[in-house]
């Protein structure tokens, strides 16, 4: 893939890269800024809702 020539939609300085968006200088800038470490995040086990009731041909012995 040929890199695209265009223009850091953030500092508006010329930029060549092979996706548009921010400029290394600015990616950088901006992943010191605002990034940070990740972490797990626990979720509650899912538990499907009992809100329909079996039909009687699927209950039917």
């Amino acid at each position: 893939m040929t890199p695209l020539d265009f223009t850091c939609p953030r500092c508006q300085a010329p930029a060549s890269a092979r996706y548009y968006g921010p400029c290394d200088t600015c990616r950088a800038d901006l992943a010191a800024k605002l990034g940070g470490v990740a972490r797990d995040v626990e979720v509650a086990a899912y538990e499907p809702k009992m809100n329909v009731t079996p039909n009687a041909v699927a209950t039917k012995d």
